[in-house]
């Protein structure tokens, strides 16, 4: 009978063995059979383990095919809801700075008088965000809303999607560490002036303007997911535009 051993126990020992083998990107592992015996616990702690690790980018998994380590290749088909279960911070990042202008130039379109008193209320609210997760409840509020405003309950379904990231605790983690590191309230104060940007945009109708406001809001952002992580880097709110 296998051993009991916690979750934690055998994603130490995984750790170790990918250290032990020297085992890089696209390296295959053993199958979970096999893991399961050299652990000496079930199948199912270590497909428990394998799963946090596939959350955390350490490795990616393909039906029928194996585990692997890093983040799954581009090339690699598989369907939405998988690959934002494992998608980086940066990726995310990346995704949003093509998807989200775009959302928001949809949104000057066809934006209605009702949509524009919620974004205005939202762009408001979250430059007196009290800690980062007011924040990030009010900033998720607000970009929703501005794919709603896009008329296109399909675009916002997609956004809604690409948003679920936010519940996972290294995203969590992250976006912790920046508002922290960029002073808390100088950052929801310089973000919520973006917000209004987008607004201001969006409220005269001005698509190209809506979409460079948005662009320059996420590029800030992106700027201080990567300056955090750096090591030993000190973040400030005058790193953004």
């Amino acid at each position: 009978m296998a051993e009991r051993k916690s979750v934690h126990e055998v994603e130490q020992e995984l750790r170790a063995l990918l250290e032990r083998h020297n085992l890089g990107p696209q390296d295959r592992l053993p199958s979970e059979r096999a893991l399961a015996d050299l652990f000496g616990c079930s199948r199912e702690t270590v497909r428990k383990a394998l799963r946090r690790f596939e959350r955390d980018g350490v490795l990616w998994r393909h039906q029928g095919q194996g585990t692997f380590v890093g983040g799954a290749p581009a090339t690699v088909e598989r369907s939405l809801d998988r690959v934002i279960d494992t998608v980086s911070s940066m990726d995310l990042m990346e995704a949003r700075l093509v998807y989200e202008p775009a959302l928001a130039a949809a949104a000057a379109r066809s934006a209605t008088p009702e949509d524009l008193v919620v974004l205005r209320r939202l762009a408001a609210a979250t430059g007196a965000a009290r800690d980062w997760r007011e924040y990030e409840t009010l900033d998720d509020a607000f970009h929703k809303a501005v794919a709603r405003a896009s008329g296109n309950a399909l675009l916002a379904a997609m956004l809604t999607s690409l948003a679920s990231v936010r519940g996972r605790a290294a995203w969590q983690r992250r976006h912790d560490a920046i508002f922290r590191e960029a002073r808390k309230r100088e950052y929801a104060a310089a973000q919520s002036a973006m917000h209004m940007a987008v607004v201001t945009a969006i409220e005269a109708g001005d698509s190209v303007q809506a979409h460079a406001s948005m662009k320059l809001h996420l590029e800030a952002i992106r700027r201080l997911l990567i300056l955090c992580e750096q090591p030993g880097r000190i973040v400030r709110q005058d790193t953004a535009p």
